[in-house]
């Protein structure tokens, strides 16, 4: 730390911070490539769970109608959500198409469900998941190409 005389001759240390904006002029809080420099728990306001309990990857959601919501009062990820799931969507889809981890997408979706902005369902259970067998096959064509 250094040591600063203030105006009585007293010494004060100054608190070191880190570095800002204004110590690197020509650093920019945007990068070209990956968008605007955003932690993903800041966008959830440091949870890492959804306050409605599990939503699983391929479990789809839809927006619901709700003329009298405060739309304004959202983040826009929530937004971006609610705009995205007018057509159900599942988990995944959504996750990738906004660019943001599954779990920060899991508890934002969690918020909306919890103002009553979407619903979810799980995908239909009569589609059985291809057999062993199956699975083999493609892995084989896979590896012959």
């Amino acid at each position: 730390m250094s040591d600063k005389r203030s105006e009585q001759g007293r010494v004060r240390r100054a608190r070191h911070a880190p570095p800002g904006p204004e110590d690197h002029p020509d650093h920019h809080w945007l990068d070209d490539d990956a968008g605007p420099v955003v932690r993903p728990y800041t966008v959830t306001g440091g949870r890492a769970r959804p306050a409605t309990g599990g939503l699983d990857l391929l479990s789809y959601v839809e927006a619901m109608y709700a003329p009298e919501a405060d739309l304004v009062a959202l983040q826009p990820e929530h937004r971006a959500i609610l705009s995205l799931t007018r057509k159900a969507q599942s988990v995944a889809e959504i996750a990738g198409q906004l660019d943001l981890p599954v779990g920060v997408v899991r508890v934002l979706i969690g918020d909306l469900l919890q103002a009553n902005l979407v619903s979810t369902f799980d995908p239909d259970d009569s589609l059985s998941p291809p057999d062993e067998n199956t699975l083999q096959a493609v892995i084989d064509g896979l590896r012959a190409l």
